[in-house]
C-alpha cells in the first residue's frame, strides 16, 4: 500500500502537470490569458460578505467535476449552513505553476481578501524547476496579498513531490511550505490530499484528481485549518 501510495502521488503530480501544456507556459502567459479559464463561484451581489480566496490549480478549480462540486464550493456550503457572513471565490486554473500564479494575482486581488488560501507548487516539480524559484514565487505571491491586504489572513496548502526527483529535492521541496508559514505568519494544512491519494473510490477514473467524495475529504481537510479563522468572527 506504500508503495501503492507513493506512485500515486508520483503519477498525480505527473499528470496534474500535463493537463495542459499549453497553459504550463507559466512565465509567458498573461493575466488576461488566466482569467477566462478560472471558475469564479461567489455570489457578488452580497457585498457584505468578506472573501476567500482559494487560489491554486486543478485541484482546486475542480478538475473533470460539474460545476459545485469543487472543494471550494462545498466550503461555502458549510459555511452557509452555519450562517457565517463569508463568500468562497474559486481562483483554480489547471495547470498552473507557481510563476503563473505569479502573473495573475494582482488581477485576483482587485476585490478585497479576508482569507487567502494557497495551493500551488505541484506543477513546478514536473517541470524539475530550481526550487528556489518555486519558493520566491510563492513568497511573492505572499507579498502582494500582504501588501494589499495586510490585515488578511493566509493559509497554505502543500503538496509532496515524486520520489524520482531525488530525496534532496522531494524534501527540499516540502519544506518549502513550513518554512513560508512559519515566515509569512500563516496557517499550514501540510498535504491537500490527506486521505484521498492512494484512494481510488475517492478520485476520478484517471486515478488522479478528487471525485465528489473525494472533494468531500478535501473540503474537510481544509476546513480544519479555515474553521477557527470564519468562525471566530462569531
Amino acid at each position: 500500500m506504500m508503495v501503492y501510495r507513493i506512485l500515486f502521488i508520483a503519477v498525480s503530480i505527473l499528470a496534474i502537470s500535463c493537463q495542459s501544456r499549453e497553459r504550463d507556459a507559466g512565465s509567458e502567459t498573461s493575466v488576461g490569458d488566466n482569467t477566462d479559464q478560472m471558475n469564479v463561484e461567489p455570489d457578488k451581489s452580497d457585498d457584505s460578505r468578506k472573501r476567500i480566496v482559494c487560489f491554486g490549480n486543478s485541484l482546486t478549480a475542480g478538475y473533470g467535476l460539474e460545476e459545485g462540486q469543487s472543494f471550494p464550493t462545498l466550503l461555502q456550503k458549510r459555511i452557509d449552513s452555519l450562517g457565517l457572513p463569508y463568500q468562497v471565490v474559486n481562483a483554480g486554473v489547471s495547470g498552473e505553476t507557481t510563476s503563473g500564479g505569479l502573473n495573475r494575482i494582482d488581477w485576483i486581488l482587485n476585490q478585497p481578501v479576508e482569507i487567502f488560501i494557497l495551493e500551488l507548487g505541484a506543477n513546478d516539480v514536473l517541470r524539475g524547476l530550481d526550487l528556489s524559484e518555486t519558493r520566491a514565487n510563492l513568497q511573492g505571491i505572499l507579498d502582494r496579498v500582504k501588501q494589499k491586504y495586510p490585515g488578511s489572513k493566509l493559509i497554505i496548502a502543500g503538496m509532496k513531490a515524486p520520489p524520482n526527483m531525488g530525496q534532496a529535492y522531494v524534501t527540499e521541496f516540502e519544506q518549502i511550505f513550513s518554512d513560508l508559514a512559519k515566515k509569512n505568519d500563516a496557517d499550514l494544512l501540510p498535504f491537500l490530499l490527506e486521505g484521498v491519494a492512494a484512494q481510488p473510490e475517492l478520485n476520478l477514473p484517471d486515478g488522479i484528481h478528487p471525485n465528489v467524495d473525494g472533494q468531500k475529504i478535501v473540503m474537510e481537510n481544509v476546513w480544519g485549518v479555515l474553521a477557527p479563522h470564519v468562525e471566530a468572527t462569531f
